[in-house]
């Protein structure tokens, strides 16, 4: 897709650096080889490597995708301790020697927390470069609406992500709306069904990640892949008029929630900056359920700092 142009457009040649570990430096140089023989015309050039140096060096969009997989029996803590270590060396190699101006986005898991990690080891990075995917859960909300109200998915915008890319979670359509043959329709009017909407609809988002590994055995890799560049792309290019995303960004206290947290929020972007949208209404329901999903970011950032010691 990045070779494509799908994360950058049509027009932006690209020079894509791989990074993996040094028992899957085999399988990279596969990768490599495929990525040469697919002759793609926005591709200048591939690097593959198990050196993060290497990988960093003049970088200026770096995207995430590495961490340590919760496995069975695994508590949160052993988790979390991995990740650090992880981010901390790549906080430090993307400060070190990736272009002033780089953009990153932290995928992998726990996304909002490892994102908060990597922004406290590369302070000279500034904090608005620093982001999360939670752009997954934007689009499954999309696709949930979509599907329900029997309409093509690019006509349903403005669904909200609130909080942490987890099963807490906040999918709030309250200010969606789907262009109909008559205008645009808010989505709650065209469902017509609030017990669907504050209860099913937000839990099929918050364990649609669970429910795709269910059925595949993997979890999600087209749709994360694909999201990804969505994220970017309307980091980069801007967002429709009209339209907002939703991305895991530093908080600067908007709706009341504690600064210094990585939380999604709904952003417009323009000239290669976000900007969350300001009044919104926010009824008792969301309140709530903003809170919560604040409050287990909270308790993620304190188990990861008492793994820092």
């Amino acid at each position: 897709m990045v070779a494509r142009g799908v994360m950058l457009g049509p027009d932006q040649p690209v020079i894509l650096h791989m990074l993996d570990i040094e028992p899957a430096a085999e399988a990279l140089k596969g990768v490599k080889m495929e990525l040469i023989d697919a002759a793609f015309p926005l591709l200048k050039g591939v690097l593959a490597t198990t050196d993060v140096v290497e990988a960093c060096t003049g970088v200026n969009i770096a995207v995430m995708v590495g961490g340590f997989p919760r496995k069975e029996g695994m508590e949160r803590k052993d988790v979390m301790s991995k990740n650090v270590s992880i981010y901390k060396a790549q906080a430090s190699a993307l400060e070190k020697h990736a272009a002033a101006d780089c953009k990153v986005l932290v995928v992998a898991n726990p996304a909002n927390t490892n994102a908060l990690i990597l922004k406290e080891f590369a302070p000279s990075i500034p904090e608005k470069n620093i982001t999360c995917l939670t752009r997954l859960d934007h689009n499954r909300a999309l696709g949930q609406i979509s599907e329900r109200v029997n309409v093509q998915v690019s006509d349903v915008k403005n669904v909200i992500i609130w909080g942490n890319h987890s099963s807490t979670q906040y999918p709030d359509v309250n200010h969606a709306t789907v262009n109909t043959s008559s205008g645009e329709k808010p989505v709650r009017e065209l469902v017509a069904d609030d017990k669907w909407l504050n209860g099913d609809f937000i839990t099929t988002v918050q364990q649609r990640g669970a429910a795709i590994i269910k059925a595949r055995k993997l979890s999600s890799a087209l749709s994360a892949a694909s999201s990804a560049c969505d994220h970017i792309r309307d980091w980069v290019l801007g967002t429709p008029k009209g339209t907002w995303v939703s991305m895991g960004v530093y908080s600067d206290g908007s709706y009341g929630i504690q600064s210094g947290l990585i939380y999604s929020f709904p952003v417009t972007c323009e000239g290669g900056k976000w900007s969350i949208v300001q009044g919104l209404k926010v009824d008792e329901f969301s309140r709530e359920k903003m809170d919560a999903t604040a409050k287990e970011l909270m308790e993620e950032k304190s188990l990861a700092y008492s793994c820092l010691n």
